[in-house]
């Protein structure tokens, strides 16, 4: 009997390659958009990107700004230095925050089939019950 991960476990998957680097993410991602037959999922992977790639853009930003300032001797004793240190710890916190809160709302969200469940059942109850005419 052939077992797989379900579609919950693959979207926290995708989530966390996408936290911890770029290129786990371009692997995972990469392989769920071509591979997978799932929507849920590849909607997973497409919200994973886009937020992994506002954090790199971030990060980048950050890079470039100490990397210029590192031209000037006096850069890593000066107030600038500072607010990159503050804003640095800021946006790691955020960044774990936003990953986690995604990931579990991915991990623990309403899968396809109880969707499909809900959908059908509003339908049956639509069909049962005809509206009043006036």
């Amino acid at each position: 009997m052939k077992e797989g991960w379900s579609t919950r476990w693959k979207a926290l998957l995708i989530w966390l390659c996408g936290y911890l680097s770029i290129v786990a993410f371009a692997v995972v991602g990469g392989y769920a958009i071509v591979k997978s037959n799932d929507e849920k999922l590849k909607n997973e992977t497409k919200k994973a990107f886009i937020v992994t790639l506002i954090f790199t853009a971030i990060t980048v930003i950050f890079t470039i700004f100490t990397n210029i300032g590192g031209f000037d001797s006096g850069f890593y004793a000066s107030e600038a230095y500072k607010v990159y240190g503050v804003l640095s710890k800021i946006v790691a916190i955020a960044e774990a925050i936003v990953f986690v809160v995604f990931g579990a709302i991915a991990f623990f969200g309403k899968s396809n089939s109880q969707k499909n469940t809900e959908d059908t059942s509003e339908k049956q109850k639509n069909i049962e019950a005809p509206k009043a005419e006036e």
